[in-house]
C-alpha cells in the first residue's frame, strides 16, 4: 500500500522503518514506516487494538519489534532499552496512570529529574556544594512545570488523594520534568470530562509551542486530535492506512470506514 507522506522543512527527528511486532500468532504492527518531524505534534489514531500503544511501547523501549529499525536524531536505537532511550530524551505518559501515589506532586516531579542529576549518594546526603546547586536548578525546572500545568494549589498534596483528572495532569508534568525532546502521550485525556479535556489540550499545545517539544499523541477523542495535530497517522490492525493533514484524514474513505464508521 503506497501512502503519501507529508514532509515539512523542520527535519526528521524519528524514523520508523519496517517495524513488525508480534505476540505469539498475533501481529500488532506490520511493516510499519513513519517519520516524525522535529517540533511537530503528530496525532496517532485508530480503532481499539489497532496497535497504537504497541507503537508507543516500541518507541519508548518497552517492546522490541522482531523486525525493522528505529532511528532517533540519526542514531539507531532499535536495541537500546527504555532507560537509555529516556536518557537520550524520549519520555512518555501512560494509559493507566503510573505515579508514586504516596508521594506529593512536587516529589513526583522531582523524581523524574534523575537523568539530569550527576552527584552521588554521599554528596546528596551531605547536601553541600554541587548537590545543593543542582537541587536548586532542578527545583527551578519543576516550578516552571507546576506553573505551566497550573498545579500550584496541589503541589504539596499526596498524589493518591487527587481526583483522576488532576492525576493525569501530574502524569504529564512528570513526563515533562525529564525535559524530553520527544514526548509520547498515550491517551492523556482518557476518562476526562469536557472541561478537563479542554485544559489538557491547552497544556499540550503550550508545551509544543513554548518549548518546541516534538509530540506523538495517541487519543480516541477525534475532535481533539483533529483540532491540535499538525499531521495525523491512522493505524488499523497494525497497518498504516493513512497519513496526512487533519482535513485530508477526515475525508479519507479508508479512515471513515475503519475508524469513523460509515452509514
Amino acid at each position: 500500500m503506497n501512502i503519501p507522506v507529508v514532509k515539512n522543512q523542520k527535519g526528521v527527528m524519528v524514523s520508523l522503518n519496517g517495524l513488525t511486532l508480534s505476540f505469539g500468532g498475533v501481529t500488532v504492527l506490520l511493516d510499519f514506516n513513519l517519520d516524525i518531524f522535529k517540533g511537530e505534534l503528530l496525532g496517532l489514531i485508530g480503532p481499539n487494538g489497532a496497535g497504537k500503544t504497541s507503537l508507543i511501547n516500541s518507541l519508548s523501549g518497552f517492546y522490541h519489534p522482531q523486525k525493522g529499525e528505529i532511528f532517533f536524531e540519526g542514531r539507531n536505537i532499535t536495541r537500546l532499552n527504555s532507560v537509555k532511550r529516556s536518557k537520550l530524551g524520549i519520555s512518555r505518559t501512560f494509559q493507566n496512570i503510573e505515579l508514586y501515589n504516596s508521594l506529593s506532586v512536587l516529589d513526583n516531579l522531582m523524581a523524574a529529574r534523575h537523568n539530569h542529576m550527576s552527584y552521588g549518594a554521599v554528596a546528596a546526603g551531605v547536601y553541600l556544594g554541587r548537590a545543593k546547586r543542582q537541587e536548586l536548578k532542578h527545583r527551578d525546572k519543576v516550578e516552571e512545570i507546576i506553573d505551566l500545568l497550573e498545579l500550584e494549589s496541589v503541589r504539596k498534596a499526596v498524589v493518591g488523594s487527587l481526583a483522576y483528572g488532576m492525576r493525569k495532569r501530574v502524569d504529564l508534568g512528570r513526563a515533562l520534568a525529564a525535559e524530553p525532546k520527544l514526548l509520547l502521550l498515550d491517551e492523556p485525556m482518557a476518562g476526562m470530562n469536557t472541561e478537563e479535556k479542554e485544559d489538557m489540550a491547552r497544556f499540550i499545545l503550550d508545551v509544543q509551542e513554548l518549548w518546541q517539544t516534538t509530540i506523538l499523541l495517541v487519543e480516541h477523542d477525534m475532535s481533539v486530535v483533529m483540532d491540535i495535530s499538525h499531521r495525523v497517522c491512522v493505524l488499523d490492525f497494525g497497518l498504516k492506512i493513512a497519513e496526512g493533514e487533519p482535513q485530508d484524514i477526515m475525508k479519507n474513505e479508508q479512515v471513515i470506514k475503519a475508524y469513523l464508521g460509515e452509514e
